[in-house]
C-alpha cells in the first residue's frame, strides 16, 4: 500500500511532467512556424497568459468568454502588420488589447440581452420572486454596465478594479497621471451606482 506521501509525491510528478512535456510541445511549434517580427506575441502570451487570464475571468466571469477573448486577443496581435513595429510597452500593449477585447463582446452580449428583452412579452418575469437579490444577475449586470461606460473610464475599471493592478501600473499603461486615473475611477462608479439602481 502507498502512503499519503508517496502518491503525493507521484502526482508532482506526474503534474510537472505534463507541463514540461507541454513546454516541449510550445517550444517546438515556435520557432517554424512564426516570422521573425511576430515572435514577441508568442513569448507574450508565455509569459504574460496566467495574468492576463485572471484578468479577463474578472471582466467576463465566464470561462467560454475568457477563452474566447483570450484567442481573439492574440488574433489581433498575431494579425498586425508585419511592416509594424513591436510595441515599446508589450505588457501595457497586450492587456490594453485584451481589455478593450472584452468589453467588446461585452458590449455584444448587452446588444443580444437588449433583443432578447424586446422580443419577450414580459421582461419582469424573469426578475426574482420576492424581490430576492441574485448574486449571479447582479455580477451580470455590473458587467454589462462596465461596458456601456466611457473607454477612458472604462479601461481604468478594468485595469484597476478587475485586473487588480495598482494605479500606478494602471496610469503606466493608460499613460496618464495616478491622480487622473483615481478620478476616472471615482467619475466611473458614481455612473455605476446611478446605473445599478436603474
Amino acid at each position: 500500500m502507498l502512503s499519503r506521501a508517496s502518491i503525493s509525491i507521484e502526482k508532482g510528478l506526474s503534474m510537472s511532467s505534463r507541463a514540461e512535456s507541454y513546454r516541449r510541445l510550445w517550444d517546438f511549434a515556435v520557432p517554424d512556424s512564426t516570422i521573425a517580427s511576430q515572435k514577441w506575441v508568442l513569448s507574450a502570451m508565455q509569459s504574460l497568459g496566467p495574468e492576463l487570464i485572471t484578468m479577463l475571468w474578472r471582466i467576463l466571469g465566464n470561462e467560454q468568454d475568457v477563452c474566447d477573448c483570450y484567442q481573439d486577443t492574440f488574433l489581433h496581435l498575431a494579425h498586425i502588420e508585419t511592416g509594424q513595429k513591436k510595441p515599446s510597452n508589450i505588457r501595457a500593449y497586450v492587456f490594453r488589447s485584451a481589455s478593450n477585447t472584452a468589453i467588446s463582446i461585452l458590449r455584444r452580449k448587452l446588444i443580444e440581452q437588449k433583443n432578447l428583452c424586446r422580443i419577450a412579452e414580459n421582461p419582469k418575469s424573469q426578475t426574482p420572486v420576492g424581490g430576492e437579490l441574485d448574486s449571479g444577475s447582479l455580477q451580470r449586470q455590473l458587467r454589462l454596465n462596465i461596458a456601456k461606460l466611457p473607454e477612458y473610464l472604462r479601461d481604468v475599471v478594468a485595469l484597476h478594479d478587475l485586473a487588480e493592478f495598482p494605479y500606478s501600473q494602471v496610469a503606466k499603461i493608460l499613460k496618464i497621471t495616478q491622480g487622473a486615473a483615481r478620478v476616472y475611477r471615482h467619475k466611473a462608479v458614481q455612473l455605476l451606482a446611478v446605473w445599478m439602481k436603474e
